[in-house]
């Protein structure tokens, strides 16, 4: 494929405003969408410039967005940052892994539906998300033995020793020792990867539009969302 001088400062153009806020609008940067929309040869030079980078390239509605792999820990998280960000100090993998099993229990909620978009809720409340996740870890850690955890790939028993080890506070501690806490420095992250809107004042969780269309068009094809499901111990009956 022949390419112009003019096409490859175009391509680095994108990639580096992707890298910059993750996401090119069609009304915000109207000339750099419709050059990697409007040409093959710009399309080509960006993706592979952000498969050389270990990231890929979504165009979603009208955003396009620069994801990064899951093992890119340049322009993404390493699980020790992560760590850092969401849980205690001194924080054990049960800690970490509890702080995934919160994150995954909210996806699960809000992106249920079988209709034209999987979104099946507008907005949950922090304490009923609280209350949930209690539940689930406890059915979990209930319905399977130890060994039939460790081949499913989650410790519900584990996380549930993390999360009963968490401090329960009305009051609404922020400190990460507490249940409230704990969930409050994981919205407050999913909230800067503008992936929800946290609405403190209300106790009050809304998804934003870039996760919306990530998980319609990227994350639920059917195998996944049975797999999630099956993971949290939905039954068949609850799905409906």
């Amino acid at each position: 494929m022949q390419f112009s001088l003019e096409e490859i400062k175009t391509s680095q153009q994108i990639f580096f405003r992707l890298l910059e806020v993750q996401k090119i609008s069609e009304d915000r940067d109207r000339e750099l969408y419709y050059a990697y929309t409007g040409s093959d040869i710009v399309y080509h030079l960006v993706r592979q410039q952000a498969s050389v980078a270990n990231c890929q390239i979504e165009r979603y509605g009208d955003g396009i967005y620069l994801i990064p792999n899951v093992d890119n820990e340049v322009l993404g998280f390493s699980k020790r940052e992560l760590k850092a960000k969401l849980c205690r100090s001194g924080a054990t993998d049960k800690d970490f892994y509890l702080s995934q099993f919160v994150v995954l229990t909210l996806l699960v909620e809000f992106y249920d539906s079988q209709g034209a978009s999987s979104k099946s809720r507008t907005f949950m409340r922090v304490g009923d998300l609280q209350n949930l996740i209690s539940e689930r870890l406890k059915e979990g850690a209930a319905a399977y033995s130890e060994d039939e955890q460790a081949s499913a790939g989650i410790a519900f028993s584990n996380m549930l020793e993390a999360f009963a080890a968490l401090k329960s506070d009305e009051r609404g501690s922020r400190a990460k020792t507490t249940k409230e806490g704990f969930l409050h420095h994981i919205f407050k992250f999913l909230q800067e990867q503008e992936l929800i809107h946290y609405i403190e004042v209300d106790e009050m969780i809304k998804t934003t539009d870039k996760l919306d269309r990530f998980m319609d068009f990227n994350l639920l094809n059917k195998n996944y969302f049975h797999r999630v499901l099956n993971v949290l111990g939905v039954s068949e009956d609850e799905q409906d």
